[in-house]
């Protein structure tokens, strides 16, 4: 970036560096047919937080109010707790927001949290470890009255076994009712996910929102590309966490794959060396979940026109590393 430019940029209300503007997908002409649903145990709604997990106050979000969710880590990856708003500077769609509403560390805002599992005949052998390693996030990581999860496998097609609930038998229940068969759907999964479940998922009040996926990455079956999945991801506000379920010491296509769709929504992958390491890998988000930042602001020249608006936020000190989703369509009137 040209010094000058960033001089500028940098004595707006926030500090900020520009981000380049990203275009929207164009929508897939045949989205993929909704799932069978199970009957729903509980919608997602916007049930107030529970404030013996979160002492703050209860936040309203405004039409024209921008929730962002993000993490803080040094070159280790380790958390970094106790940043202040003043350690960040952020732009949206290339201009210092007009207003900060609020800012949190270490929050603890209400979770939707998707398990989205591959089931198609190449994971076989190793499905059962996949099974187990969730139902024991899930144990681990949906605690307040407030959280809630849904749970979803694919092959050919996805199919939601158990839809938004806080109670972890039910959700258990649809982990093992999976059966292991069939090509893979990866992205028809993914869109079909944001778009009929975590989309729904936003209310008067903030929370954090996010998709487990558990997958190789190989698809063979899809109608929705890639970038399509991702922008429906954005759509929703939504935040992947991939684990790998590729063992082989290369990285290849379908990592790939994940690593782009994590990097894209603020998120992270994973590649556990082995199935029996995989609680490892759920064990790491749940310690994400629970040492995030979140930051509420009204963006400037804002229009409710649909447009993709690209975000680009970064730590003053520059030891630390930010990840955050790149963006987000504004609502339309």
């Amino acid at each position: 970036m040209n010094p000058k430019l960033l001089g500028l940029l940098l004595a707006a209300a926030l500090p900020a560096t520009m981000l380049a503007a990203q275009q929207p997908a164009t929508p897939p002409a045949t989205p993929p047919t909704a799932p069978a649903q199970a009957p729903a145990a509980q919608q997602p709604g916007a049930p107030a937080a529970d404030q013996s997990q979160d002492t703050g106050p209860i936040l309203k979000l405004g039409v024209n109010e921008v929730n962002l969710i993000f993490t803080v880590t040094d070159k280790h990856g380790h958390y970094i707790p106790n940043l202040k708003q003043s350690d960040f500077a952020l732009l949206d769609d290339q201009k210092a927001p007009s207003k900060v509403t609020s800012f949190r560390q270490q929050i603890n805002l209400p979770l939707r949290v998707g398990i989205v599992i591959d089931a198609s005949t190449s994971i076989r052998s190793r499905f059962e470890f996949e099974q187990q390693s969730a139902s024991e996030f899930l144990i681990e990581t949906i605690k307040a009255r407030s959280d809630r999860a849904f749970v979803m496998g694919f092959d050919v097609t996805p199919t939601v076994t158990q839809d938004w609930t806080n109670n972890l038998d039910a959700l258990q229940t649809g982990i093992n009712r999976m059966r292991p068969g069939g090509g893979t759907a990866l992205f028809d999964a993914v869109y079909t996910a944001c778009r009929d479940k975590l989309l729904e998922a936003r209310g008067q009040e903030p929370v954090r929102k996010a998709m487990v996926l558990i997958s190789d990455g190989d698809d063979n079956q899809s109608r929705v590309r890639p970038d399509e999945a991702i922008k429906m991801c954005e759509r929703a506000e939504t935040i992947i966490y991939a684990i790998s379920t590729n063992w082989t010491p290369s990285r290849g296509k379908g990592d790939q794959v994940l690593t782009q769709m994590s990097e894209a929504t603020g998120g992270q992958v994973f590649f556990p060396p082995s199935v029996e390491e995989m609680s490892n890998s759920f064990h790491e988000i749940q310690a994400e979940l629970r040492s995030q930042y979140a930051l509420t602001y009204t963006p400037a020249d804002f229009k409710a026109d649909g447009a993709f608006r690209p975000i680009y936020l970064y730590c003053n000190d520059r030891r630390y590393q930010v990840r955050a989703r790149k963006g987000y369509f504004a609502p339309t009137q």
